[in-house]
């Protein structure tokens, strides 16, 4: 596993919005695209992790946008950006989340809310 697959960064996604919800406080914008700048992801990956969270229905306030030359739309965290019930429970319950928050843990990367 590796620091930019698709399971961590889903997991620190999700594990920062479910700390974000506990806490009562505002997503910050900035340290979501932080979290794919430190894992090496292009803007183009960032795009695909969200916009898949948002379809499977784990995160609600994003936005999708069309950009002239690109066969998929490209993400934008609207105002209200959280965790939904199922993402809580796709963060708690995946086996493949379980894997990527070992990973991270044996990194000795902070992960919000886990």
């Amino acid at each position: 596993m590796a620091k930019n697959d698709y399971h961590v960064l889903a997991c620190r996604v999700l594990a920062y919005l479910y700390a974000c919800l506990k806490a009562g406080s505002e997503v910050s914008t900035e340290y979501l695209t932080d979290i794919f700048c430190k894992a090496g992801a292009g803007e183009d990956y960032q795009d695909y992790v969200l916009r898949q969270l948002f379809q499977s229905g784990y995160l609600e306030g994003v936005q999708t946008v069309d950009l002239p030359g690109k066969a998929f739309p490209g993400v934008k965290p609207a105002r209200g950006l959280m965790i939904t019930p199922e993402g809580i429970e796709y963060l708690q319950n995946n086996s493949a989340i379980g894997r990527a928050r070992a990973f991270l843990k044996s990194l000795r990367e902070s992960v919000p809310g886990i």
